[in-house]
């Protein structure tokens, strides 16, 4: 089979679409910046789906769903928040089209403008606290947990599939308390949640920490991160929990009684993942012969190759396999495709990234073994038939903690200290660069600039990070800690 990717060393970017396209993971649509996720693609989001659902729903949480569209009026409440996102924003005007006088084509009905212009959801903030005031009245009613999966849109002018798209899928939690103390907690819940999730399902290591003011969701008073960190040394910011305060319950005037029957403002936060995850996965684990996928999240996480094409024998065998491994919950395909030869389904199922693939000729029957290959090393071994299914178990899940190894050796690798500006910008000057960790004065005007310098921003502000004396890398003023700082997605 013909090579049919860049190699990540020749260009990184274009590597990138091409697993995309070639894993048949998504493609453009005919809408600018839009994506169309096929379905191997939506196979590995429904995995990521159905897996952080129920880790929201053991910790309290409920799905509930809010309209798409969100009167223009909503967001100009807080003012923050409108700021944040009003060059992103989607307009309807108008309700109605018809035929154009002169025969054209189809023009907007001037005569059906909407009373008030409706926006197309970019975040759910607004509408969800104006629905909230009618639910909550009494601290009995709170804390209210919810949470929705769907879609939004912001007007990106550049875009890249998964990673950056107008329109893309997220869930985005809303949820409301009685008391700060509550909030914040709620806060640092779901951020843990959200770094269990890209280390334990994804076996993408994450740094937790906190954002500066400068890259503070819009409208929140503190917003928390997981940070991880791509093959080509670039931070890709994979998840937010923010704590929106009492910003949010003011602007919407959402108050409850308290114990004592007083009147008070509720607590929020906010909080979301998004398809972006994809890239995320993407990029942490894939190699120059296509996608690798680890185990708990792969749609197929078994494949059994005849050699050289299905028979009676192999087909009696490979049923059998299939049985114990779905017995055990491992999810297991057959390709019993006639069209093709071995070799170039051997090259198809390695691009899709599948983890582990067994190989049964009429040779390997008379001995009693089967060809097992790993997608993670490319290694191959013979495996006697007698207890195949264990043994695959055992390799998925040696499989996924092989994957989250590299990728936090790659990480830690991609990881330095440096105390001056002139070795920042070493470091930023490599082919492979990561992260930095370094002194920062605490003021926007020095983060500003050294974007302005370098590209590099402060990712975050680690959550255990420890106190240090130390001088800011650009201005030499007092530091007591240091940052993150990377070149990001």
């Amino acid at each position: 089979m013909a090579k049919e990717i860049t190699n990540r060393s020749e260009d990184y970017s274009q590597w990138y679409i091409d697993i995309v396209k070639k894993a048949n993971l998504a493609d453009n649509s005919a809408v600018r910046g839009c994506m169309v996720i096929k379905p191997y693609g939506f196979g590995i989001w429904e995995n990521m789906r159905d897996q952080l659902d129920r880790m929201f729903k053991d910790t309290g949480h409920v799905n509930a769903y809010f309209p798409l569209f969100i009167p223009k009026s909503f967001l100009s409440r807080e003012a923050e928040h409108v700021e944040g996102f009003a060059k992103e924003c989607a307009v309807v005007t108008h309700h109605r089209l018809m035929n154009a006088p002169d025969g054209s084509g189809v023009v907007v009905d001037p005569e059906a403008k909407l009373e008030e212009e409706l926006i197309v959801r970019p975040t759910s903030e607004t509408i969800i606290w104006h629905t909230y005031k009618d639910w909550i009245n009494s601290y009995r009613d709170l804390p209210l947990l919810i949470n929705q999966w769907a879609n939004v849109v912001r007007w990106e002018m550049r875009t890249r599939l998964f990673l950056r798209t107008a329109e893309f899928l997220w869930q985005e939690g809303h949820t409301a308390h009685a008391t700060r103390q509550e909030a914040e907690e709620e806060t640092l819940k779901i951020l843990d949640v959200y770094a269990t999730f890209a280390e334990e399902y994804m076996a993408m290591p994450v740094i937790k920490g906190i954002k500066t003011a400068n890259e503070r969701f819009a409208g929140a008073e503190e917003t928390y991160c997981i940070e991880a960190l791509m093959q080509d040394g670039k931070a890709l910011q994979a998840g937010t929990s923010h704590f929106l305060g009492q910003n949010f319950a003011k602007a919407f005037d959402v108050k409850f009684l308290n114990e004592n029957n007083q009147e008070e403002y509720v607590w929020a936060t906010s909080w979301g993942v998004s398809t972006r995850l994809m890239g995320g996965l993407i990029m942490t684990h894939s190699d120059d012969q296509g996608l690798v996928l680890p185990p708990k999240l792969a749609p197929t996480q078994v494949v059994i190759v005849p050699i050289p094409k299905p028979a009676p024998e192999i087909d009696e065998v490979a049923e059998k396999i299939m049985r114990e491994l779905k017995d055990l919950g491992i999810s297991v395909s057959y390709d019993t495709d006639m069209r093709k030869r071995p070799g170039f389904k051997f090259a198809e199922h390695e691009m899709r990234g599948i983890p582990v693939r067994l190989g049964i000729g009429k040779r390997d029957l008379e001995k009693g073994v089967v060809e097992v290959a790993r997608r993670d090393t490319k290694e191959k071994a013979s495996q006697p038939l007698e207890g195949i299914a264990a043994h695959v178990q055992q390799l998925l899940t040696d499989i996924q903690q092989n994957l989250f190894d590299r990728a936090a050796a790659f990480r830690a690798e991609k990881t330095v200290k440096v105390d001056s500006f002139d070795d920042f910008k070493a470091v930023l000057d490599q082919d492979i660069p990561g992260f930095i960790s370094a002194h920062w004065d605490g003021t926007t005007e020095t983060e500003l600039k050294i974007k302005e310098l370098t590209k590099a921003t402060i990712r975050c502000i680690p959550l255990d990070a420890e106190e240090e004396e130390g001088k800011c890398i650009l201005t030499g003023k007092p530091s007591s800690q240091r940052v993150l700082f990377a070149k990001a997605y």
